[in-house]
């Protein structure tokens, strides 16, 4: 086995659902992640089905801290920039490896049925909202980083905000996928 000196970097990109179902916000880096909970819809189509909405208990809204992907490729970037040295040469260890957690976020948490409206309006549909009750063990009614850990280690700043983002998104989509229908909407 060959090692590498110095050994590498290794940046390990999570979700805040790891934050599961703690009931403080915003989420910190300390808080506890052995309480999952599971992201629903992540991976669903819209196309011409209904869209599940879900209301939190009470009639409570569902948010998001939506988080654009330039934002996430700047941090884990910086993150890399503020690592120390190699804990070993050799394979030899010279002391424990460095390991931190950096909450990323928007800190600004967006109502889901806002993500809908604003994706309404750019693909001038109107979507079939399904108002459904929030599913007891299904996913987290409300998602917020706390960034500042982030922000003072190495300037994290997110810039893109959902509605910008979402603008820059719904071209691409198509486009990276080949749907030639939604590239001309």
């Amino acid at each position: 086995m060959a090692w590498t000196n110095p050994q590498p970097t290794i940046v390990w990109a999570s979700s805040s659902s790891v934050y599961g179902l703690n009931t403080k916000v915003p989420f910190s880096e300390k808080d506890r992640t052995d309480q999952p909970a599971s992201l629903y819809a992540a991976t669903k189509k819209a196309g011409k089905k209904s869209i599940p909405i879900f209301v939190a208990a009470n009639h409570g809204t569902v948010a998001r801290d939506f988080t654009y992907i330039d934002g996430i490729v700047k941090a884990c970037l910086g993150s890399l920039d503020t690592a120390e040295k190699s804990t070993g040469s050799g394979g030899k260890k010279k002391g424990p490896a460095q390991l931190r957690v950096f909450n990323l976020g928007n800190t600004s948490p967006v109502p889901v049925t806002d993500l809908v409206s604003i994706l309404e309006r750019l693909l001038k549909v109107k979507a079939k909202r399904h108002v459904m009750k929030f599913p007891r063990n299904g996913d987290v009614p409300y998602t917020h980083a706390n960034i500042s850990y982030a922000q003072k280690e190495f300037g994290y700043n997110p810039t893109t905000d959902l509605q910008t983002g979402l603008k820059k998104f719904v071209p691409w989509y198509p486009s990276y996928y080949g749907d030639k229908k939604a590239v001309a909407r």
